[in-house]
C-alpha cells in the first residue's frame, strides 16, 4: 500500500505522559483510567482509540452514502471501546452505535452501515483481531 497520507504522534511516560502530534494540533495529558488503577486524570489511549474509530466510521459512512446516493450527513457514529484481560494481556472490544438520519429507512441504513464496515480502515485493522459490535440507533 502506497500512503496517501501519514499522521505522526508521540507519547511519553505511558499511560501518564503527554500524546503530541507532529504538527502540533494535538498535544494533551495522558491519563490511566481509574478503574484500572489510575489517576482518571488526563486522556487514555482507549479514549483516543474511540474518538478516532468514530470518525472515521464516520467518514466511510458518508463516502458509501454519497455513493449511493442516500444523505446521511447528519448521521453521527459514538464509538465505546472497552479493555479487558485477554490471556496474559490485555485486549479491546468495540461497539459502534450509529444514529441515522429519519429519512434513511432501516433496510437502506443497514446496508450503508455493513458497506461502511468494509470501507473504514479502522475497521479494517480491527477486523478478526477484537469484536465489533454494529449498533444502528
Amino acid at each position: 500500500m502506497d500512503a496517501l497520507y501519514t499522521a505522526v504522534a508521540t507519547a511519553t511516560h505511558g499511560g501518564e505522559g503527554r500524546a503530541v502530534s507532529s504538527d502540533g494540533k494535538i498535544d494533551l495529558a495522558l491519563g490511566i483510567p481509574a478503574e484500572l488503577g489510575g489517576s482518571g486524570q488526563g486522556t487514555n489511549p482507549e479514549q483516543l482509540f474511540a474518538a478516532g474509530y468514530a470518525a472515521c466510521f464516520g467518514s466511510a459512512l458518508g463516502l458509501v452514502g454519497r455513493q449511493a446516493k442516500v444523505d446521511v450527513s447528519d448521521a453521527a457514529v459514538t464509538a465505546e471501546v472497552g479493555i479487558g484481560k485477554q490471556g496474559e494481556g490485555f485486549g479491546l472490544k468495540v461497539a459502534l452505535r450509529v444514529e441515522l438520519p429519519d429519512t434513511v429507512d432501516e433496510a437502506t441504513g443497514r446496508k450503508l452501515v455493513e458497506q461502511a464496515h468494509q470501507v473504514c480502515p479502522y475497521s479494517n485493522a480491527t477486523r478478526g483481531n477484537i469484536e465489533v459490535d454494529l449498533v444502528i440507533e
